[in-house]
Order: C-alpha cells, then structure tokens, then sequence
C-alpha cells in the first residue's frame, strides 16, 4: 500500500498543479478529457498492441470484430465516456488510428500495482505496472504540449487546459491479490464446503478482498487530508459486483436493459472487483456459465482461452466460441464480465450510491466532505 499511495500522491499533485482556482461547491460538471490507468477491466487496447490483439469473437457484441478488449463489447470506461459524451478512449500503446484529443488509456490487460519480478509469458502480468502508466502519463502530459505548439498533430491531443478539468480513472488490484496467491503469500489453497457461501463464494477469498479494500479506504481518506485541493472518491464497486453474482439468476435478462453512468471530474476513483472465485447453479439458464469458453461445468479451461484455435486434420477449428446470447451471461471469458453485466454495473453506480463520498455524476467534480 505504500508503493500505491505513493504513486496515487505523485498523480494528484500533478493535478493539483494544474488547478488553478479552487472547484466551487455543487458546479455541474464537463469533462473534455479522461484519463485512466488499470487492467483489463479498463483496458482499450493497451495489451493488443503492445502483445497482440485480443482474438474473435472478442468485440462482437458491439464492435462486431475485435477492438482491443477483452469482452463481447463496452467496458465501463467505454460508457463513461459515452455518457460524457466523448469518444471512447484510444489505448497510449496503440499507435494506428488513435486520437488522444479527449484523453488516454494507460491501462493495460494482466497489470498490477506492484511490478512483477516475471515475464508475461511466464505468469500472464503485464510489464506494464502501475507506476510504469504513471510514467507514461508524466510523458504524455508534457510531451503533448510541445507538439501541440510545433508540431502537425495538434488536433490529434488535448488542450493544455483539458488536464485540470478532466476525469482521472484508476481501476487496478485484483490481478495483485491473485498474483500474491499464486506466490502462496496468504491464506491456505484448499477450501472447505463450509467456507462456500450460499451463492458459491469462497469466503476466504472474499475476505481477502475486502481487507484490501479496507485498506485502499484508508489510504483514499488519509490522501484527503494530505491533498485537500483534490477531490478524491472511493467507487465501492466490490458490493455492486457481488449484488450481481447474488441476483443474477433471479432477475435475469432484467439485469441488463438499462445503461447509464456515474463518475467524476478531477477525482481519482478507485476499485477492486470482487476475485472471480464465485461459482453456482447448472442447467442452460445458468446466467453463470461462461460464454466464451471450452468444456467443464462452467464452460471453461483456463489453457483453452477465449477465440483459442486448433489445427485437426489440416483444418483449423475454434475452439472456444461465443455462446448464442451473451446478454444473459454475466461471465465473458471466464475472467471478465460481458458488455450486458458491465452495463448493469454502471447502471448501479451512477447515483452515487456506492461512492464515499455519496455524489453522484452532476456533482462529482466537487470537492464534498463524506
């Protein structure tokens, strides 16, 4: 947690170093510009380009081909910024085709916050850790200006001005407890039937969870008071997730109907998704069976990934295909959500229900006590 808060520390004062009046209380908010930093929750782009594209049938839902994440369709950062009502945001990785004009994604499939001592081919971790991000928005915000004023691709980056009054994202951490497993840090591997909740989570996992969470409040409330011109908000999006794992098969196709958003300006928000450990329920509704996936009770092998291909006899066959209807499953891939669960998601977290301090996206660019 220190290495965290002191990089969340060096990415405030940047902004507060762009701020130049203090923000007003309850002014409606415009965000020209995001800027965001995680994993594959968020990412745009960032893996496919630096390692290769994400495979069909990712981006099939609204894309209709692959668009650089790892989903049938839209993150929330995608609706966030529809919401907004600005382009969805080109990966900084990605150097084909990209407009930087309204702001830059830094996040990355398989990142962390603390850097890995591996490779991506040996554990699947990005190199691209969160300070690393951080070092390519220090970059990016200085080396954009310049261009700007003497370059030919002004129209292709942010106004000076957009920094200060854009909505900073940061959504990274679950890959860090998942990677602290496999190096047997904490808690024993072997669960027993007792520790299973009634929906099917492992209760030490979700425990570990939301320590971490826990300890990421407290450090989002002590950068408050070192920071006192930032508006900062936590996003608890642990509960929404685990309300939908909860009442999925209840509420079915329900769940996904609506779309709408939440979030802020000139604010950090951060979030840890609940560790995908949870399983439950069978049969062909089963809103839980993965939708791209290879064989297993839950559709899925974690060596077959989704879009994986085989040569048999000559001919070469998908393996791990799309499922009819991925508006009815909340798992894409075994791993991440579909378009349909992120936007019941997003719908949740609009209100500021979930958010300490509890503003929703009118007001979000206000500093608000909790």
């Amino acid at each position: 947690f220190m290495e965290f808060k002191h990089f969340i520390l060096q990415a405030i004062l940047l902004l507060e170093i762009l701020l130049l009046k203090p923000i007003s209380c309850f002014d409606n908010c415009d965000f020209p510009a995001i800027f965001n930093f995680g994993d594959s929750n968020s990412d745009t782009g960032g893996l496919s380009a630096a390692f290769g594209q994400a495979p069909p049938p990712n981006g099939e839902t609204f894309f209709h081909a692959p668009a650089g994440r790892f989903c049938d369709g839209r993150l929330l950062i995608d609706l966030i910024a529809e919401r907004l009502g600005l382009p969805h945001l080109c990966a900084f990785l990605d150097s084909i085709g990209s407009n930087f004009s309204h702001g830059a994604n830094f996040a990355t499939a398989g990142s962390t916050i603390r850097p890995q001592n591996t490779t991506i081919s040996k554990s699947g971790y990005s190199p691209i850790s969160l300070d690393v991000q951080h070092v390519q928005y220090s970059d990016f915000l200085r080396r954009s200006q310049i261009i700007r004023k003497h370059g030919s691709f002004h129209n292709l980056l942010p106004e000076e001005g957009y920094f200060s009054r854009a909505l900073y994202t940061f959504d990274i951490g679950q890959n860090d407890l998942t990677a602290g497993y496999k190096l047997n840090l904490s808690t024993e591997f072997s669960v027993t039937s007792a520790q299973i909740d009634k929906y099917g989570c492992s209760s030490p996992y979700k425990q570990v969870a939301q320590y971490f969470n826990l300890r990421l409040k407290e450090t989002v409330l002590e950068l408050r008071k070192q920071l006192p011109q930032a508006a900062i908000t936590y996003v608890d999006v642990y509960s929404v997730k685990y309300s939908l794992i909860s009442q999925a098969k209840k509420l079915g196709k329900i769940l996904f109907s609506s779309l709408n958003l939440f979030l802020l300006r000139n604010h950090v928000t951060f979030h840890v998704t609940l560790a995908h450990f949870c399983n439950q329920m069978t049969g062909s509704e089963n809103p839980f069976l993965v939708c791209c996936g290879h064989g297993g009770k839950y559709n899925y092998n974690r060596f077959v990934k989704c879009g994986s291909k085989r040569v048999v006899n000559g001919k070469e066959i998908v393996l791990a295909k799309s499922c009819k209807d991925p508006s009815v499953r909340t798992s894409w891939d075994g791993t991440h959500f579909t378009e349909a669960a992120n936007r019941w998601i997003f719908d949740q977290i609009v209100d500021g229900s979930f958010s300490d301090p509890p503003v929703s996206l009118k007001f979000a660019c206000n500093r608000i006590s909790s």
